[in-house]
């Protein structure tokens, strides 16, 4: 009968786990920002733990929310493309979708916000500042006109591309 080689008490540590790398994105905070502390560029404020809409505190911190930041530097989250002969027929429709959706978004995430819309050939390309509001819109406008919807995440989900055809 062949026992343990160690006596139970002696356990070595396993070495065959992997190891997770830590996802590295430079906009989110290294830690909670003091209460209340308030956005000088958009008005957001942060109070009970989030970025909120309200009036600013007199006594209020100022630091510019990660949606701010992210504006300032030119570096979306998330593009979303729009594209294709029925897109182009109906532009301004499907264009006031997007704006609702946004601004639906943006009323309870102040951090979800549409940064640019350029035209490009007979494509329109969106960038936000974070990856819940591209594939919200593409799902609006998939649900509303179906179409292609296609959604690639980056390796480490910190930037989605989101692309809807029809």
């Amino acid at each position: 009968m062949a026992g343990p080689s160690k006596p139970p008490s002696v356990r070595t540590a396993r070495r065959d786990r992997t190891i997770q790398e830590a996802r590295h994105d430079i906009y989110k905070a290294r830690g909670k920002f003091r209460e209340p502390t308030a956005c000088p560029q958009c008005g957001a404020v942060f109070r009970k733990g989030r970025w909120t809409w309200g009036t600013k505190p007199s006594r209020a911190h100022e630091a510019l929310c990660p949606a701010c930041e992210r504006i300032n530097h030119h570096l979306p989250a998330g593009l979303l493309s729009l594209r294709g002969p029925f897109f182009n027929l109906h532009k301004e429709e499907i264009m006031g979708l997007v704006r609702n959706a946004e601004a639906k978004e943006k009323a309870e995430h102040p951090l979800s916000r549409i940064m640019t819309i350029e035209e490009e050939d007979d494509t329109v390309v969106i960038s936000a500042t974070d990856t819940h509001l591209p594939q919200g819109i593409g799902e609006a406008l998939h649900h509303a006109y179906h179409g292609e919807l296609n959604l690639r995440y980056s390796k480490d989900q910190q930037f989605i591309r989101v692309l809807w055809v029809r």
